[in-house]
């Protein structure tokens, strides 16, 4: 009786573990760290935007931004500006790379929080009134395992205030 010789198969199945073992630690490490997570967050949420999936977007919203708009406020009013107001039925938009902050705050005198990812937006738009573009700082965080999206209320020092000449 011939003994058949494994060590093939077990050195193929060990450099199988050992590629595994390194396809997830570039994963965790590289691909899915917590700046690329709140970037895939904020692609999510302004891609309901952009399908006029309102409700799901504002399920994103962090709860201080839940206690600014009333669902159903949100859902028409944002409807009502982009249709009616714009005269767009869509829009494209581009994201920057994420930034993180530490001890941020939604307004003056607001609960800070801990950790947040400023992301850049820029939503394009061709409307009745031509094309044009708008920029908003999106801030995200991640509360209880779930990424949540905030805006920027805070007086900026270079605000422009209306001439009163």
């Amino acid at each position: 009786m011939k003994r058949k010789n494994h060590r093939p198969l077990f050195a193929v199945l060990l450099l199988l573990v050992v590629l595994l073992v390194c396809c997830y630690f570039i994963y965790t490490f590289f691909l899915n760290t917590p700046s690329n997570q709140a970037e895939d967050a904020v692609e999510e949420f302004y891609t309901y935007e952009q399908e006029g999936a309102f409700s799901n977007s504002w399920e994103m919203f962090h709860p201080y931004m839940k206690e600014r708009f009333e669902k159903g406020y949100y859902l028409q009013d944002r409807a009502h500006v982009f249709l009616n107001h714009f005269g767009v039925n869509t829009f494209t938009f581009s994201i920057e790379h994420a930034e993180v902050i530490h001890d941020w705050q939604i307004e003056e005198d607001a609960e800070t929080i801990d950790e947040v990812y400023h992301i850049p937006v820029t939503q394009y738009y061709q409307g009745k009134y031509g094309n044009f573009s708008i920029v908003q700082d999106v801030f995200v965080t991640n509360l209880d395992g779930e990424w949540t999206i905030l805006w920027d209320y805070k007086k900026s020092e270079t605000s422009i205030e209306p001439d009163e000449n």
